[in-house]
């Protein structure tokens, strides 16, 4: 066993050139409680692009990003998972408090971690967590969809924007999603949405002429800059739950909740970081999308030595879906 890997280090905030591999990092070793996992996949995620960027004030560098990974247990003292097993970890400090999966090898508590069994490759799993938990979050823990609801998907195009309306539409609801680009109105639809609305930042209106009343309930993944327009969606009584900042801006400037939350309008928020996700939930989800339940909501696969340009990728936006990075 070798005492060292190679991973993907970042040592400053910057651009993607800041992400450089390198093949004489320290490889974890086995700590009682913890899953060393060898990484067979990572997908990439808009919060490690901020941490990158050097707005996680927390994170001391140099560090190893990666929030979620895809791989096998090489070693777990002192846990209920054993060598062999296909696992998924998630959050829990991955990437910010310690290495994440950015990485061949990444130690994780093992209550962040699922042991799960699936047909599925490697790429097509790693492209399922993190997605998979905020959705399934943001709609069963802060949302309690119902089937029969409306709901409405502020920056559907994401990868979370695509698995949300997937599963909202299974669970029986109707579905508006939005996209700022009309190309990807189709790739939405693909995902089981109803009506594409394009978001030119006051979608109020258009909502309005689908729903006179407004939605039951809203997954807003943009954030504090449109919030005004967002709450002027949604019914009376209804809930807008936020969990997501694809439009970059992390607080609400004067805020006045009077003046901004309709009242009798609830407003909640999910993060996937301080709220567990069930196995048993996401082996549903890996099920479904194995027999064709769901739909799968990777759009593209990148090499472990081409970090840069998958990261270049995502800030892009060029993605309708999830962006994995392969590490074998």
């Amino acid at each position: 066993m070798t005492e060292t890997m190679r991973a993907i280090v970042i040592d400053r905030p910057g651009g993607p050139e800041v992400l450089e591999l390198r093949d004489d990092w320290p490889r974890p070793e086995p700590v009682s409680g913890r899953v060393l996992i060898r990484v067979m996949a990572f997908g990439l995620n808009r919060g490690e692009m901020y941490t990158r960027l050097g707005h996680s004030p927390s994170v001391v560098f140099p560090r190893v990003l990666g929030i979620e990974c895809a791989g096998i247990v090489e070693a777990a003292p002192g846990t209920d998972f054993e060598p062999g097993q296909t696992v998924i970890a998630t959050t829990g400090g991955m990437g910010r408090a310690y290495d994440g999966g950015y990485a061949e090898f990444t130690s994780v508590p093992a209550a962040h971690v699922h042991a799960v069994q699936t047909v599925l490759d490697w790429t097509q799993l790693a492209a399922a967590p993190e997605i998979f938990h905020t959705a399934w979050g943001a709609l069963e823990m802060s949302l309690g969809i119902t089937a029969g609801q409306t709901l409405l998907i502020r920056g559907g195009s994401s990868a979370v924007g695509l698995v949300a309306a997937n599963y909202a539409k299974a669970k029986g609801l109707s579905v508006l999603s939005t996209t700022r680009d009309p190309a990807k109105a189709e790739r939405l639809r693909d995902f089981g949405v109803d009506h594409v609305v394009l978001d030119s930042g006051n979608i109020a209106p258009v909502v309005r002429e689908i729903l006179t009343d407004g939605v039951d309930a809203m997954f807003d993944l943009v954030g504090t800059k449109v919030i005004d327009d967002s709450f002027a969606c949604i019914r009376r009584g209804g809930t807008l739950c936020m969990a997501g900042l694809l439009g970059g801006e992390w607080s609400i400037a004067d805020f006045a909740p009077g003046a901004v939350i309709p009242s009798t309008t609830k407003f909640t928020y999910f993060s996937s970081s301080s709220t567990p996700m069930p196995t048993e939930a996401l082996q549903g989800y890996l099920d479904g999308l194995a027999d064709g339940r769901y739909q799968m909501p990777l759009d593209r696969v990148f090499r472990f030595d081409e970090i840069q340009a998958a990261h270049a990728c995502m800030e892009a936006n060029q993605a309708v879906g999830k962006i994995v990075v392969s590490v074998v």
